[in-house]
């Protein structure tokens, strides 16, 4: 690794390590795998990379670093994105976590193809931590070679952003470079590995802290680093908590559980299925993190899981993951304990989390579908009857909820608008139009006029009702198969399709004429295309 440090000309950014400074690192300074136990991480330089080449960037991500345009279109920046070289200030290194992966203990697992560079702190005093994804081996690696190929690292760069511009919380993607470099992976692990592309992807947020770092210094009884690091976790990320003790324990307990309860319900709002929700793999910022094989409901089943090591169980299937996230936050628990020395409050905790899901839920379908607020007089039975409708044949839930703000409720309570008329604003939706049965157009013709009460019992216009609605809907996500297609195009040389997704995912609300083609139903050659329909954690 050539580790010189960058000198750059215009208002030289500054780099902070507030992890290194204030947290016991490894001793052991060599690069090589181990279970490493008393420290929080370890030093560990990114590989360099022999022919790196920048694909895109994040004008967005730009300004938060206050980064120019000037340079994150130069050379340099390419080559500090690459990991060949270093900012002023910038202290790589990789952080030691545990966790539970598909529902059984892990043990040590670690940043084991992540690298942090350091903190970027912008004019406005935020602290942006910069971390690469791919850049080569740590100590933590156990048996992989710390890269990650181009498929994957498309994936993660594009639906970052995309996940940011739907209003999710997530991590952010500054870059995405070319290696030069081919990697051997075993897509399907079925014993047939073959070169691909390699890549790196610059990931950014606040800090990247999993339950996993907390879950490995309580399974190790390494208790007082455990409140080392539950000390500096308050500071650095929750300093309106106050000063340690107790009490604040608790207090970020609940905080946790409340990040994590509005993320999930954007989860579900916009259709987005995480794929590989293990605790290693929960930001305690309430974050999307690790964009592995996640996936986007096209036909709305609650059962989907675009893992395909997750088939068999579906454990992180779309309908299960608010329920996944209260176990992994009651792994938390756990870890915390030691801490807090009583049950309850932790117990407390979690059921607010359930109350907190459970409300930000409802308000989140009342929403979708148009309405003031939620009345549970009627809305639990209109959203189970919706849910119903749904899932009786192949709708695509992203088109359902946009035709659907189109509607007109005097048609929809009207007496002489048959089943077929109601119907009609919705059959875009359906992958399969031609074989609705008789009994299907019923029910959710059916559901449509109780709709419509609904509609006319709220009061608002059909403007205002289609208006709310389409700021909650998306028009435009981020399907399997788009992606699918920039990767095919990326990995030939053509990154033009990366760029227009990246591009198409800053309005995803809007309508966009020059994009419609990218709003339509999953074509049926997608349906069991490899990285179209289910994916591997292989990367």
């Amino acid at each position: 690794m050539d580790s010189s440090i960058l000198p750059v000309s215009e208002d030289p950014p500054r780099f902070e390590s507030r992890f290194t400074e204030k947290l016991p690192g490894d001793p052991e300074k060599s690069n090589f795998t181990r279970v490493i136990n008393g420290a929080c991480y370890s030093e560990v330089y990114p590989t360099r990379v022999t022919a790196p080449r920048l694909v895109a960037y994040s004008p967005e991500v730009a300004e938060l670093l206050d980064l120019s345009t000037a340079f994150c279109e130069s050379h340099e920046f390419t080559e500090v994105m690459a990991g060949n070289r270093l900012l002023d200030g910038m202290t790589p290194y990789a952080t030691c976590y545990g966790g539970h992966q598909f529902g059984n203990w892990a043990g040590q697992l670690g940043d084991g193809r992540a690298i942090n560079l350091g903190e970027r702190v912008n004019h406005r005093g935020e602290r942006w931590m910069l971390q690469l994804k791919g850049a080569g081996p740590t100590p933590y690696s156990r048996s992989a070679d710390g890269r990650a190929v181009l498929r994957s690292s498309v994936r993660e760069f594009l639906c970052s952003e995309a996940m940011h511009h739907l209003g999710v919380p997530t991590t952010r993607a500054l870059s995405l470079v070319t290696t030069g470099e081919e990697v051997l992976r075993d897509m399907f692990y079925d014993g047939n590995p073959g070169y691909e592309p390699g890549a790196i992807v610059c990931r950014v947020a606040p800090s990247f802290t999993r339950f996993g770092h907390f879950e490995l210094l309580a399974a190790r009884q390494e208790y007082e680093l455990l409140k080392t690091f539950v000390d500096f976790t308050i500071q650095s990320d929750f300093p309106q908590l106050g000063v340690s003790s107790k009490s604040s324990y608790v207090a970020l307990f609940e905080d946790v559980c409340r990040r994590t309860a509005d993320m999930v319900v954007e989860w579900m709002r916009v259709g987005f299925v995480h794929g590989v929700m293990n605790t290693d793999n929960m930001s305690v910022l309430g974050l999307t993190i690790d964009y592995g094989p996640y996936g986007w409901l096209d036909d709305f089943d609650p059962n989907w899981t675009p893992n395909t090591t997750d088939a068999q169980g579906r454990r992180y299937r779309f309908g299960n993951q608010p329920h996944v996230a209260l176990w992994n936050l009651a792994q938390l628990a756990s870890a915390l304990h030691p801490l807090i020395g009583e049950s309850k409050p932790l117990e407390d905790a979690l059921q607010g989390y359930n109350h907190r899901f459970e409300t930000g839920w409802r308000n989140m379908m009342a929403a979708k579908l148009g309405l003031s607020r939620y009345e549970p007089a009627t809305d639990a039975t209109l959203i189970d009857d919706l849910h119903a409708v749904l899932t009786s044949t192949e709708i695509d839930m992203t088109i359902f909820f946009r035709k659907l703000a189109e509607t007109k409720a005097d048609t929809l309570t009207s007496n002489a608008a048959s089943d077929t008329t109601l119907i009609g604003p919705l059959m875009s939706a359906y992958y399969a139009p031609e074989q609705l049965s008789p009994p299907v157009q019923e029910h959710a013709a059916r559901w449509l006029r109780q709709y419509g009460g609904r509609l006319r019992q709220d009061g608002l216009s059909d403007t205002v009702r289609k208006e709310r609605m389409n700021r909650v809907n998306p028009k435009y996500i981020l399907r399997n198969y788009l992606v699918q297609l920039g990767i095919d195009r990326a990995e030939q040389g053509d990154t033009s399709l990366v760029q227009e997704l990246l591009a198409l995912s800053r309005q995803p609300y809007d309508e966009q004429p020059a994009m419609e083609h990218h709003a339509g139903k999953r074509p049926d050659w997608a349906r069991q295309r490899p990285g179209c329909s289910m994916l591997s954690c292989s990367s």
